[in-house]
């Protein structure tokens, strides 16, 4: 079945809120769909973030959330690769590597300097798949203040 990946419009939101809501799940946080769709809701309406939705078939399978951040040093924009999810039922079909090339292609056509990306120190099969994606581990200049 072909796979499709699709820029979110506020229209797509109904669609990506259910698997948004199974990615914040999936961090331990507590099921509630209609705070899903309200954040992305506001994300996309205000241009805060950039979402990338896969679709096989007629059925959303995956999404990759960005949001811009600007480097000051080479006076560019950039992109934090904040979010990235396959429905489980959907996983080991590379969708979740197809994700990734769509986000670093918008990284080259919108000029940004950069991509980069967090994950947990324990999703090992995250950072496999990033790794073998040519993403690089940074561990040298990160600090972070919980508030």
């Amino acid at each position: 079945m072909a796979l499709d990946i699709k820029k979110v419009t506020v229209s797509d939101i109904s669609s990506v809120a259910l698997l948004f809501d199974a990615y914040r799940v999936f961090y331990h946080q507590l099921s509630n769909l209609q705070a899903a769709f309200d954040f992305l809701e506001q994300r996309v309406s205000k241009n805060e973030s950039t979402i990338f939705l896969a679709v096989m078939g007629n059925e959303p399978v995956g999404f990759v959330q960005l949001y811009p951040v600007f480097s000051s040093v080479q006076m560019k924009k950039s992109w934090i690769l904040n979010d990235l999810f396959v429905a489980e039922t959907a996983r080991n079909q590379g969708i979740g590597e197809a994700l990734l090339q769509q986000a670093k292609q918008f990284g080259r056509e919108s000029g940004a300097a950069y991509l980069l990306l967090q994950t947990g120190s324990d999703n090992y099969s995250a950072q496999s798949v990033y790794e073998k994606n040519g993403w690089i581990k940074a561990q040298d200049f990160f600090y972070e203040y919980p508030l």
